[in-house]
């Protein structure tokens, strides 16, 4: 009994230790809340209001202290909120946990500094361009979404984005939709390609902080092709040719132009002749079928005159043929002729002029008729409308050009020259042709041309290096070096990609990761070999795919949760922060609790845990559960676990269990003799829950007919010692039943169990039995009215010192209570033995062991 005495009191000091440090603990904890970057020495807060000096901070990255004030400074290390809190991790606050060490008993506490978002960071667009084809016959209304949008590392407001257009002349406008996180393009008035086929605008992002801050992309829309247009001749085809009647094979009679003005294929024009073109005519004159050139299919010699009607048609897809008529006149074959002698200006080869391009007006050769007298008084003239003059100078004819000639549109021209004569002095026309040949040297005046300005493919990561992706292809229009065209890459892209110079070949040199870079743009140099060279660039868009070539990964690998035992079914227990760098079913994911049958599921909907079913911690007081997250990728899924641990807290669900005196029944005889401060018995109770809710106090109510000050007994509150406070006195002797409330310390409302207390005084040796239960006829504010024993009062260092000095007072109680106890012991064991009594019963007797824990059906 006494080993048990003993026991019970150092248990209770120890609690009573415990109890002092853990309130300090819980009493100490405070929060302080600052903006970020902050500059180095500002004023956070001070400790002094919480706790007395000195100071001492454990935790001194972001703040110091001032050990004698208690104020908190920043540090030079600024506090970043991005950083410290992205928002990748989705917490509601930004908190940094501190510890310091406080007070002349060095307590130890924590408190959270909250760090509040400042509007320091702009929208950003990944791209300063975005490009977007758009067909030229989309209705009125389509909407187009944009995939660069902008982000911002601000949280709240200060991340959130608005978008709006600048320069948009009403085409286009934008709408957004499921809370900013979708960007539509919207064509609000009909487009033309042949009108416009490039409009540029400005995209800007603003955010919503107090101070916004904006980001503007350049949103390139390309208006593409459809075919719209049909086919047209031009004005000055001609309607009417001359020819002798001697001409040869071959001769170019004409040329009729038509155009469409759409781009491509869409501009592609055939030339034939109308089916009801004369058999005559057929049988002379030929067409060809894209220049649109008609010679003579062979020679002729024809010594009368006649006119031919040639109708040539235009034809392109989906349009009716354009139509215009050509009408050549044939002239008889002259008997007697002139002779033309050329005299040359300009460079020549065999008869034929050279002359460069783009050259401002210039005389190409004299021109001078011979022949007898008879023909004197013929002139030269220029038949049809060319871009050449004749200029009589002295009886001698000088052939100019009347514009710059362009190589490109006309490598050669056939300048037809009619010479008119008198024979005799009767005026007989005897017109005579002569056909000069002028040849249009190229000059580099075009750069090379790209059948497209925006290229865009989509590659597969982790592809074979080597890869070939496309054929890019650029013409130039001008001749020889000067349209030799080769390709190069800027210099950014040349590590990742290949460009054949000569063929324009693009292919990839090296495995892609999409992780890394999604999209790459580069430009595309095509360089003709004229002197001084020509360039011009076109974009190649490479979207590079996603493979499911990352796993999952959890931010941690062992999550800790903390959670009450009285929360409801389907509570939420945490939340899950699964990454996963791929994109789409690739990125998906999923979680599963494995390897436990505790209650808790996960709900995929949100990350999170959740119970199934009502939790006990007197049953169970942790799990130990894994977690499976596997994404959805093809062509098998990708997984990870993370351990997880979740630690039920107690609350406060278990009454006090009175364990001695096992009833209300019990009786225990005190002898008269008994001295003052003799241990009479003791009651014994536990509580199943934990801490504060656990903690155990003792009160003793006195009946209705007896005041508390009548009774020679003293109950401890905190042992549930009952002594004997004085010398038992005649009128003690009798029955005393003492009303004790067990009282646990759980908050707010504390939980309580009763019993009786039925002591005899009187010297019988008989043992003691009662005929029927007590009953409490006091006030019910005695039983229901808890202790006032506040946990968390804010004590001085000299209370703390007290405290102490009262544990180790009651040690040194407890040291000689057990003497005495040993002592009366000893005594009532010499009684027992004389007097031969078995008949106590095991009511009155203490346990000298006690379970660790206690079940009751009750």
């Amino acid at each position: 009994m006494e080993r048990l005495i003993n026991m019970n009191w150092a248990g209770r000091l120890q609690n009573l230790l415990l109890l002092v440090h853990l309130r300090q603990i819980i009493c100490g904890q405070v929060q302080f809340s600052l903006q970020e970057e902050q500059e180095p020495g500002t004023l956070v807060g001070s400790l002094r209001k919480h706790f007395p000096p000195p100071y001492q901070l454990l935790t001194q990255d972001y703040l110091r202290v001032d050990g004698d004030t208690g104020n908190l400074y920043t540090t030079e290390l600024r506090m970043d909120y991005e950083d410290i809190c992205p928002r990748e991790t989705a917490v509601e606050e930004c908190n940094i946990l501190h510890y310091a060490i406080v007070g002349p008993t060095e307590e130890l506490i924590q408190f959270p500094v909250i760090m509040e978002d400042i509007n320091d960071n702009a929208p950003h667009f990944e791209n300063s361009e975005i490009h977007l084809r758009i067909s030229e016959d989309v209705p009125v209304g389509t909407s187009f979404p944009l995939d660069d949008q902008a982000q911002d590392r601000d949280a709240g407001r200060n991340g959130e984005i608005r978008y709006h257009l600048m320069d948009s002349d009403d085409i286009f406008s934008l709408r957004v939709e499921d809370e900013g996180q979708v960007i539509m393009l919207v064509v609000e008035a009909a487009l033309d390609r042949e009108t416009q086929d490039l409009y540029q605008m400005a995209l800007v992002a603003t955010d919503c902080g107090t101070d916004p801050r904006s980001a503007t992309a350049t949103l390139i829309v390309t208006v593409t092709d459809v075919n719209d247009n049909c086919p047209s001749f031009h004005s000055d085809s001609p309607r009417h040719v001359t020819i002798p009647g001697d001409s040869s094979k071959d001769t170019v009679v004409a040329q009729v132009r038509a155009t469409d003005p759409d781009v491509g294929t869409n501009a592609a024009i055939v030339y034939s002749l109308s089916p009801k073109v004369s058999e005559r005519a057929r049988s002379l004159f030929s067409l060809d079928s894209l220049t649109g050139s008609i010679r003579l299919s062979q020679d002729l010699h024809s010594d009368n005159s006649e006119e031919l009607l040639l109708k040539v048609l235009a034809s392109s897809h989906h349009c009716p043929p354009a139509d215009t008529q050509v009408t050549v006149a044939v002239l008889p074959e002259a008997k007697q002729e002139l002779t033309l002698k050329m005299g040359f200006i300009v460079e020549h080869q065999n008869q034929t002029l050279v002359i460069l391009e783009n050259q401002p007006p210039t005389g190409l050769a004299v021109l001078e008729l011979e022949g007898d007298s008879s023909f004197k008084g013929s002139s030269l003239a220029i038949e049809g409308e060319v871009p050449f003059t004749l200029s009589p100078q002295n009886g001698k004819y000088l052939l100019s050009t009347s514009k710059p000639l362009d190589y490109e549109m006309k490598r050669e021209h056939h300048i037809t020259v009619v010479v008119h004569g008198r024979s005799g002095e009767v005026s007989t026309h005897i017109p005579s042709r002569h056909v000069i040949r002028v040849l249009v040297a190229d000059v580099n005046d075009n750069a090379p041309c790209f059948l497209q300005s925006f290229y865009q493919l989509e590659v597969m990561e982790n592809n074979q290096p080597g890869t070939s992706l496309l054929q890019v292809s650029a013409s130039d229009a001008d001749s020889g070096q000067n349209g030799r065209v080769t390709y190069r890459l800027d210099g950014q892209a040349r590590s990742i990609f290949y460009l054949d110079p000569a063929t324009g070949q693009l292919s990839v040199s090296t495995s892609l990761d999409r992780e890394e870079q999604a999209d790459h743009k580069l430009t595309v140099f095509a360089r003709d070999s004229g002197s001084p060279a020509l360039e011009s660039t076109a974009v190649v868009s490479v979207r590079v795919l996603d493979q499911n070539d990352n796993a999952p990964v959890f931010i941690t690998p062992h999550f800790i949760f903390f959670i009450p035992e009285d929360v409801a079914p389907s509570a939420r227990v945490g939340q899950f922060v699964v990454t996963d760098p791929d994109e789409g079913q690739n990125g998906h994911t999923e979680l599963q609790v494995v390897n436990s049958n505790g209650p808790f599921v996960v709900d995929n909907t949100e990350g999170t845990l959740r119970t199934t079913s009502n939790l006990d911690r007197e049953t169970d007081d942790h799990y130990e559960l894994f977690l499976l997250v596997w994404d959805h990728g093809h062509p098998e899924a990708l997984t990870s676990t993370a351990r997880v641990t979740i630690i039920v807290e107690d609350i406060n669900d278990n009454q006090p269990k009175v364990i001695f005196p096992s009833n209300n029944m019990s009786c225990l005889t005190v002898s008269p003799s008994a001295a003052a401060g003799t241990l009479v018995t003791k009651i014994y109770a536990v509580d199943e829950d934990l801490g504060l809710n656990s903690e155990i106090t003792y009160t003793m109510a006195a009946p209705k007919q007896t005041a508390e000050t009548s009774s020679p007994f003293h109950l401890d509150s905190r042992s549930g010692n009952i002594t004997l406070v004085e010398q038992v006195l005649e009128k003690h002797l009798g029955m005393h039943h003492l009303f004790i409330v067990v009282r646990d310390g759980g908050k707010p409302v504390p939980l309580f169990s009763t019993v009786w207390v039925n002591l005899r005084v009187n010297d019988s040796t008989e043992p003691c039995r009662l005929e029927r239960e007590p009953t409490w006829a006091g006030s019910p504010d005695l039983i229901h009215t808890p202790l006032t024993a506040p946990m968390c009062e804010i004590e001085s260092p000299k209370s703390a010192q007290l405290v102490l000095l009262a544990g180790v007072g009651l040690m040194l109680a407890s040291a000689s209570l057990f003497l005495v106890t040993a002592l009366l012991y000893l005594k009532q064991r010499r009684q027992s033995a004389r007097q031969n009594t078995r008949g106590t019963t095991e009511e009155n007797k203490i346990p000298l062991r006690l379970k660790e824990k206690y079940y009751s059906n009750d």
